[in-house]
């Protein structure tokens, strides 16, 4: 990633989610959703690739453990309604496989059902979006190389400038 970002001079919470994609999203709003940032649909599923490391909270893929009906792998969403019902909103995984690893299982994870979202699982409702997770999904050299590019591109995006920005001297602090 370039360095030398100027930071905000201030964050709101509240500015957050709107720039987000929800995780019940289908194909036409992420695409949407991305287009509008100045990325592809082919940016879109390769950063959905990201989704192979971190944590979510079970409120964000609920509507997707039995008793709802669900394309989610079944073995999976048991044991995530198990995790689930511990009280609260714990977290979770989003790649069982390879949790604190940056490859390409997701894709085989979206291939299998063994997705969290509806968002993930939706990139194989469209035979151009499926087609993308199958080519990542074979080749991690190549999933990778695309990843960094279309990160480097998104980096990109309301780049803050002096005039709107500043350099911090604590990253937690406006100046």
């Amino acid at each position: 990633m370039p360095a030398g970002r100027y930071d905000g001079n201030m964050s709101l919470a509240s500015e957050t989610l709107p720039n987000l994609p929800p995780p019940f999203a289908n194909v036409s709003v992420l695409e949407d959703m991305f287009r509008v940032k100045g990325l592809s649909l082919e940016d879109m599923v390769t950063l959905s690739g990201a989704h192979t490391v971190g944590i979510s909270h079970c409120s964000s893929f609920l509507d997707r453990l039995p008793p709802n009906p669900s394309s989610m792998d079944p073995t999976l969403a048991a044991s995530l309604q198990g995790q689930c019902s511990r009280g609260g909103d714990p977290t979770v995984v989003q790649d069982p496989e390879t949790p604190d690893d940056l490859d390409n299982q997701y894709y085989d994870n979206v291939q299998k059902r063994k997705v969290l979202f509806k968002s993930d699982a939706a990139l194989m409702s469209s035979e151009t979006t499926s087609r993308l997770v199958d080519n990542h999904a074979k080749d991690l050299r190549e999933w990778l190389k695309q990843f960094k590019a279309a990160m480097v591109k998104m980096g990109s995006i309301e780049v803050k400038t002096e005039a709107n920005g500043q350099i911090r001297k604590h990253c937690r602090f406006v100046n």
